[in-house]
């Protein structure tokens, strides 16, 4: 007798069916399960016990202080070491994401296209990003070294004033957004490069038939066929941009975000503070605080993004 017939009869499971059954219920949550146990241990639990932490004068050594409510984020907002560090991270981002993205789309457009070696010009996209970030810093830290670079030569022998890359707070931006640039466009022109691929061909065959050339099969197909993979990756670049860390880690020596916190940004600020002022309280505010902008920008980019998405289509 089935499981089935047992239920309609009214009769009582055997052990094994009722094991056969649970196994059939349970199983997919079974599966599923250590990704949520890593993610509440390793993810959940030290994201809420940085609020805890944000609310106590708490000492990297000394450990839990006093509880002093929300004075550390008091402290952080009217700290100006805080909105310069706000400000650096904004620009550094503005020149990074949006130049990225612009070229990831238009790499993306070119290698969507029928050229020769198409898969070989499709993993060297791909190249910059697998290189550790401390190899890219190497490298970008000494094409623009002002002392000695090739750029600084290349301006000299143009009869330039040499630009002050590590002095400077614009061009120290424009150098780490390089290096982000540098790293991620490959990876985002491979994310578009897939929706675009999943455009069916018909379409840019009635565009031809109707007399669209090569920028108008673009403007006119193309880009409203990738629009949600485009504002995915217009999201997590948000995302990652207000978070950039290892490229203003690592433009110097000291890791400090330059003389006069030049090219200081909030993950920098937020590291100084835990792990050289040991101040664990504020650094955890710090965090939160960044949680929020984050949030903030992400939802401000996803409305203008869905909008202008609507606008078109319609």
């Amino acid at each position: 007798m089935s499981t089935l017939d047992a239920r309609r009869t009214g009769s009582s499971l055997t052990f094994r069916q009722k094991l056969a059954n649970f196994d059939y219920k349970a199983s997919p949550y079974i599966y599923i399960s250590p990704f949520f146990l890593m993610f509440a241990v390793l993810g959940l639990f030290p994201i809420i016990y940085t609020v805890n932490v944000s609310l106590y004068n708490w000492d990297l050594l000394k450990g839990q202080g006093d509880f002093i409510g929300l004075d550390n984020y008091v402290t952080t907002l009217t700290d100006p070491f805080f909105w310069n560090a706000f400000g650096n991270t904004i620009s550094i981002f503005l020149l990074s994401a949006v130049p990225q993205l612009i070229i990831a789309t238009v790499i993306a457009a070119v290698l969507d296209q029928a050229i020769r070696a198409s898969t070989f010009w499709r993993m060297s996209i791909l190249l910059p990003y697998i290189a550790a970030p401390v190899a890219v810093a190497v490298i970008f830290t000494q094409v623009f070294n002002q002392f000695g670079g090739p750029i600084t030569g290349a301006m000299e022998a143009l009869g330039l004033e040499p630009i002050r890359w590590g002095f400077d707070p614009f061009p120290s931006h424009v150098a780490i957004a390089t290096m982000v640039n540098w790293r991620w466009t490959g990876y985002n022109a491979l994310i578009l490069l897939a929706a675009m691929q999943a455009i069916s061909r018909d379409y840019y065959e009635a565009a031809t038939l109707d007399g669209a050339g090569r920028i108008r099969q673009f403007l006119s197909v193309t880009v409203p066929g990738i629009r949600p993979t485009l504002i995915f990756v217009i999201i997590t670049s948000t995302i990652g941009g207000l978070q950039i860390f290892d490229e203003p880690r690592l433009y110097d020596q000291f890791g400090l975000g330059g003389s006069d916190s030049q090219w200081l940004t909030l993950t920098l600020y937020l590291y100084n503070l835990g792990w050289d002022r040991f101040d664990f309280g504020k650094a955890s505010a710090v965090a939160w605080l960044l949680f929020l902008i984050i949030a903030i920008i992400g939802l401000i980019n996803l409305v203008i993004s869905r909008r202008i998405s609507n606008e078109g289509g319609r």
